[in-house]
């Protein structure tokens, strides 16, 4: 049993990790790359769409290395061509973020699998198979972080998007499931479930006064989440402060689940 006299901020530091974030340059995912960053991981970035390095900059201007990699994490073998460039580019992968995600909306009788098909691709197999490359390097090493971004909806229903419920769900259940797995192996396999958040996505919502006082009714913090809101949560789970928190969803909501 550890003293807790020994118990300093430097839990909180990743100097010296190396970390991918998928999707890491655009949206909440830029937010989890530069909040890894800020605690000293180095990052690497894949994703299907340019960096133009906007994120580049925003990372390195943190002190530590960026590696980017322009492909389409859904196409057959890209996981493993993923995870082993990570490892010979940064040397190690110690923290995955499985944050690149879909979300196609339609009515109940119009979404067909031509909207469910790409949603299950990108937003559960693809997580799935760059957590099971990434577990085949943490295991030896005896050590590591896996971070899946769950959703609201990986707890309630949701009109308009089956498919997104659906994967939000088996991203919830494939966290404890593998949480059980490689616990064993000091690898600590967590979700964060951001709540609504101020961002482009939402803009429609928020500039419709009736649907922006909907979705505030039912937030406690009488507020929509900030992205930098999710930063803190992020280093938390991708640190040494969180080695016994495993298995878990830690929804980031304003007390939106208890309304």
């Amino acid at each position: 049993m550890g003293n807790i006299a020994d118990f300093s901020m430097d839990y909180f530091s990743l100097r010296g990790k190396n970390a991918m974030v998928t999707g890491g340059n655009t949206g909440l995912g830029q937010a989890f790359a530069l909040a890894l960053a800020k605690a000293g991981a180095n990052l690497f970035i894949p994703s299907i769409v340019e960096d133009g390095n906007r994120t580049r900059d925003l990372i390195e201007n943190e002190g530590v290395k960026m590696e980017f990699m322009k492909i389409d994490i859904t196409e057959k073998g890209a996981a493993k061509k993923i995870i082993d460039s990570c490892v010979n580019t940064l040397g190690s992968i110690d923290i995955l973020v499985n944050s690149a995600g879909i979300c196609n909306l339609a009515s109940v009788e119009e979404f067909d699998r031509s909207q469910w098909d790409p949603m299950i691709s990108v937003n559960l197999t693809a997580a799935f198979e760059l957590s099971y490359e990434a577990a085949k390097k943490m295991i030896p090493q005896g050590s590591g972080k896996i971070i899946n971004i769950c959703s609201m909806f990986s707890f309630l229903g949701g009109q308009w998007s089956p498919a997104y419920a659906a994967t939000k769900h088996g991203l919830a259940g494939f966290t404890k499931a593998y949480c059980d797995e490689l616990a064993q192996y000091n690898i600590q396999v967590n979700g964060i479930a951001p709540g609504y958040y101020a961002t482009e996505i939402t803009e429609t919502t928020r500039s419709n006064p009736e649907t922006n006082k909907k979705v505030l009714d039912h937030i406690p913090a009488n507020r929509w989440g900030e992205t930098m809101d999710l930063m803190g949560a992020t280093v938390f789970l991708a640190s040494r402060a969180s080695d016994y928190v495993n298995g878990h969803i830690l929804a980031v909501d304003g007390g939106y689940l208890v309304r």
